[in-house]
């Protein structure tokens, strides 16, 4: 009688002593594919973070000490809500690359989370280790972030100190403000991770005698629950949008309102990518031909619809943050072309023009945030389909196929990507545009502009096909690689 409570204990004192385990080295989990991008990710929106302050504070300082406009903050001002922006903005990116990352590196640890939930651990304390993970990886890339975006400050001060004659007596490299984003990319770093790793919860010990790592087309749309959050963000940021271009009739203030309804709006499209991108992916994989490979290509991307979302929606941010600011210029370009002479009209698009660039080029860094994303997503899911890529070596595709379709595979979900990012950066340009420049009074009557028409720059449109086809090539270089370099009978029986 007394084995039954000695069984019934057992599978939880195997838990705890799994758990409870010494591992050597500690911290080995960072070696883990996955990781260090996400340290990278961290690092890099840290130091944009850190480098805005840096420059604004500067600017600030300048401004100041110029004789002419040294009392009038608003230039200050109009920098530092910039700077608040892109900071924001930079660290929105970041952290849905790193959800999408622990979501596929956790996709890859289901049959480890089974086992132990197997033996009597529970979903919870599985959770927790992952989520600490993601506060571990935050650190990290924050403290790195800081460092390198002090060091870039200094040697910014001191181009500065040649261009300028000499730095204003007010300002410092030490910024209590510089905290913030390092606090800001830890803290969304940590709910990166804890939203991420939600799949914990719902994996099963059965799933420990299989080879489950992402859901299929029917299990995903079988989750009404999430949808249905991801359409009340949607239409709650479309409402704002229209709210802010309807307000921007009245004042220049509706570009705010507007930006939350972006930011709404877009994170609704994110949270329902599983929804919005398989029927955008079926469309264009019409493109690619009949062939065995091609049709291979489609279907991968088709079959797992969260896999193919994650790779696709960092694309899809970084198209469209370029795409919007292009746009909003150029519209703002063509509404000054209706209403000024010839002369005046090159001086003001020179400083446009210079304004455009500075900003993409900020606008870059969270594109680049975006493509790490997709590098690191393409690779994990090459290393997590190893059993897969076996198979259909075993029945007889050749090493150049498995590397054509994998290559397929990534320049279909970009083609999609690119498409649907180009259409979201004109509507989010043009919205930015309207609820900003509406009330602005134009000539020859000093009238309200009114409707401002959306004007598309051809130029960085191409420009960003271009990178973006390059972006693919580069990017799955290595998962095409990996993707041959194990042999057949291994594959089959990889774990």
């Amino acid at each position: 009688m007394s084995a039954v409570p000695t069984l019934t204990a057992a599978p939880a004192a195997v838990a705890t002593a799994a758990i409870d385990r010494p591992r050597s080295p500690r911290l080995g989990w960072l070696r883990e594919r996955g990781m260090g991008a996400s340290i990278l990710v961290s690092a890099l929106a840290a130091a944009f973070g850190v480098i805005l302050v840096e420059v604004t504070v500067y600017i600030g300082a300048v401004l100041k000490a110029d004789p002419f406009i040294g009392d009038s903050e608003t230039l200050a001002i109009v920098v530092a809500i910039l700077s608040v922006l892109l900071t924001g903005v930079a660290m929105y990116v970041a952290a849905i690359v790193t959800a999408n990352t622990f979501s596929t590196i956790i996709a890859g640890r289901t049959r480890r989370i089974a086992l132990l939930r197997l033996i009597g651990a529970s979903a919870r304390s599985q959770r927790a280790e992952v989520t600490g993970q993601g506060f571990v990886v935050g650190l990290i890339g924050a403290l790195i972030g800081l460092l390198a975006g002090l060091g870039l400050s200094a040697a910014g001060m001191l181009a500065g100190e040649r261009l300028l004659g000499s730095t204003p007596d007010t300002f410092t490299l030490v910024q209590p403000a510089v905290a913030l984003p390092v606090a800001g990319v830890m803290l969304t770093t940590w709910l990166a991770a804890w939203i991420g790793s939600r799949r914990v919860l719902s994996v099963t010990p059965l799933q420990a005698l299989g080879g489950s790592v992402e859901r299929n087309r029917d299990d995903t749309v079988s989750r009404p629950g999430r949808h249905i959050g991801a359409l009340v963000l949607l239409v709650a940021g479309v409402a704002l949008l229209v709210a802010g271009i309807v307000l921007g009739l009245i004042t220049p203030l509706g570009v705010v309102v507007a930006f939350f309804g972006g930011v709404l709006s877009f994170t609704g499209l994110t949270t329902g990518a599983v929804l919005v991108m398989p029927p955008i992916l079926r469309l264009v994989g019409r493109l690619f031909g009949n062939g065995a490979t091609a049709r291979l290509a489609a279907e991968n991307a088709l079959r797992h619809p969260e896999r193919s979302s994650r790779m696709a929606i960092g694309v899809v941010m970084g198209v469209t943050l370029v795409t919007m600011f292009a746009v909003a210029l150029e519209s703002t370009k063509a509404l000054m072309s209706r209403q000024t002479d010839e002369e005046i009209l090159q001086e003001s698009f020179a400083v446009l023009d210079t304004f455009a660039s500075v900003m993409m080029v900020l606008v870059a860094v969270s594109a680049v945030i975006a493509a790490v994303g997709l590098v690191n997503l393409l690779t994990i899911g090459v290393v997590q389909r190893t059993r897969e890529l076996g198979l259909l070596r075993a029945i007889g595709l050749t090493g150049p196929q498995v590397r054509r379709m994998v290559l397929l595979e990534a320049v279909h979900i970009t083609v999609a990507a690119t498409l649907t990012g180009l259409v979201l950066g004109v509507a989010y340009g043009w919205a930015a545009a309207q609820s900003l420049l509406g009330s602005v009074p134009v000539l020859p009557d000093f009238e309200p502009a009114g409707m401002v028409y959306p004007a598309v720059p051809w130029a960085p449109v191409v420009i960003i096909v271009v990178a973006t086809a390059l972006l693919t090539v580069i990017a799955a270089v290595t998962p095409t690689r990996l993707a041959t370099r194990v042999a057949p009978v291994e594959a089959l029986a990889a774990d």
